[in-house]
């Protein structure tokens, strides 16, 4: 695991590291440097004729103290200084008088020579401005130029919180960041202009985060074998979770098989399937392995007493896969609600029985959402689309804010919520909100959906914390496409394959164990 924050978050650290710890700022300057020019060399950067293009804050700083470092390593670096003399840090100015003093050329004006390399330390992560006038130029006149492109800390003009462009950003190839990776370099479009990411040490004290919930965290292959739910010697199928699937509307069977194989493929011990009765075959053909479970909607209503039965046998309950949004589908989804909310008395696991909304149960639940009152352990995973039925906002709305719109939701319905994306964020109150940095463009594909509900049941089935039941199963999700990915490549791709991906990946994790 490791932390993901913003601007303001990484500004608080910098300052206790200073204030509380007591390494002073110039300290911390001379390591950023160091740890850039190593980086760099260690990707074997052509730093033969170097421009470090610095402004007049802290991340200026750094940067005239990385030219003076590659002098010191017999290079050609030299300083374009384009911040206000006025407005310099106190860092910043010393960097450049001790720079100046050991002869290092810095100038303000455009040169007219060739660089094999531009270093970028205009902006730091402070920048929440849009970028215009003379910054404006500069940063359009480095992209033009033909060199590799490396930044420090954080493309200027990229929005630490948000991953968005403020009026124009630095392009670069390889961006080194201080301690962490910031979170606007992780999302998109930040992702594309940051190029290759790579954290540093440099001696901030990163357990400053531990107490701000708000810090984004995120998840390395490393991570795998850690998230992985024990499984005992001497063990039965009872103790790895029984799961309910309420999933699978006529001619749907497909949502219904894809859900509940991947609730088996991360080691969940038992599913049923409660389908309509047009499906029994061809999921009995599909998946032997479930129960197969049916009711009959020309009923016009659902079987209470049997529903109600099979939800106290479950462990886990999915509910929304291919369930369609008809009068019959709301009506098993309003009664799954009810009986949660309020048969807890009867049997204590029904008040603490992790509940899995997906897919059309989510645009029906956006039709009523009151239904998420009083019911505990409740998980949705909407898209953006399905996101913005739930709380009535605009897609780019949603996309601007995702945190703190993610925040809300969550404190208000006391739910988990994974909002998927390219970028999924998964966020519970009380918790780190979990980034998803894994997977691919080859996921973009019918039924991708279906599986990831089935593996986040699957984990939660096997006493996981709900949260980390649902980050790890996005995580696992994503990983296991990027194995798909690498077999069949990025268009032939199917949600199915999604599950052979995971099954690999977590073979491998195993190995590693």
């Amino acid at each position: 695991m490791r932390y993901l924050p913003n601007g303001a978050q990484m500004k608080a650290a910098d300052t206790y590291t200073i204030e509380k710890v007591g390494i002073p700022s110039l300290v911390l300057m001379e390591r950023a440097a160091l740890e850039t020019v190593r980086v760099l060399k260690d990707r074997g950067v052509d730093f033969s004729d170097t421009l470090v293009v610095c402004g007049s804050g802290n991340n200026g700083g750094d940067g005239f103290a990385a030219a003076r470092i590659l002098k010191e390593y017999g290079f050609c670096a030299e300083v374009l200084f384009v911040g206000q003399d006025a407005s310099m840090s106190e860092e910043c100015r010393t960097q450049k008088q001790i720079a100046e003093r050991l002869g290092i050329s810095v100038f303000t004006d455009f040169p007219k020579k060739e660089y094999t390399v531009i270093i970028d330390a205009v902006f730091g992560v402070g920048l929440s401005r849009a970028i215009e006038g003379r910054y404006h130029t500069v940063i359009e006149w480095m992209n033009d130029k033909k060199c590799e492109k490396a930044a420090i800390d954080i493309p200027s003009g990229i929005c630490a919180e948000s991953g968005r462009v403020l009026g124009i950003a630095f392009r670069a190839d390889i961006t080194v960041s201080m301690e962490c990776v910031k979170l606007g370099c992780e999302l998109f479009p930040g992702k594309l202009y940051a190029g290759e990411t790579v954290s540093v040490p440099i001696g901030i004290d990163l357990s400053f985060f531990e107490k701000n919930k708000d810090v984004c965290i995120t998840y390395d292959p490393e991570d795998i074998p850690l998230l992985l739910p024990k499984r005992a010697a001497d063990s039965h199928k009872g103790d790895y979770g029984k799961i309910l699937m309420i999933t699978g509307s006529k001619g749907m069977a497909g949502a219904a098989y894809l859900s509940a194989k991947a609730a088996y493929a991360v080691g969940a011990g038992l599913v049923q399937i409660y389908t309509a009765e047009e499906n029994r075959t061809v999921l009995q053909e599909l998946l032997p392995e479930a129960i197969i479970s049916c009711y009959n909607e020309t009923a016009g209503k659902p079987d209470d007493k049997e529903l109600e039965k099979l939800i106290q046998w479950a462990d886990v309950i999915c509910i929304g896969c291919g369930l369609g949004t008809s009068v019959f589908a709301s009506r098993l989804l309003k009664k799954t609600m009810e009986i949660l909310r309020e048969n807890g008395s009867e049997e204590e696991k029904l008040r603490s029985c992790p509940c899995i909304i997906d897919a059309d149960g989510l645009n029906l639940l956006s039709m009523d959402m009151e239904q998420l009152q009083g019911v505990p352990n409740v998980i949705l995973t909407p898209h953006m689309k399905e996101m913005s039925r739930l709380i009535n906002k605009e897609i780019p709305q949603i996309a601007e804010r995702r945190f703190s719109v993610m925040k809300e939701f969550t404190e208000q319905y006391q739910v988990v919520c994974a909002l998927k994306d390219s970028r999924t964020v998964v966020m519970k109150e009380g918790h780190h909100p979990f980034l998803n940095l894994a997977g691919n463009s080859a996921m973009a594909k019918a039924g991708s959906g279906d599986v990831l509900a089935g593996m986040i049941s699957g984990l939660a089935a096997q006493k996981t914390d709900i949260f980390d039941a649902v980050s790890a199963g996005v995580y696992f999700h994503a990983c296991g496409g990027d194995e798909a990915r690498k077999k069949k490549g990025s268009y032939s791709v199917l949600a199915r394959d999604l599950i052979d991906g995971i099954g690999q990946c977590l073979k491998n994790a195993e190995e590693r164990l």
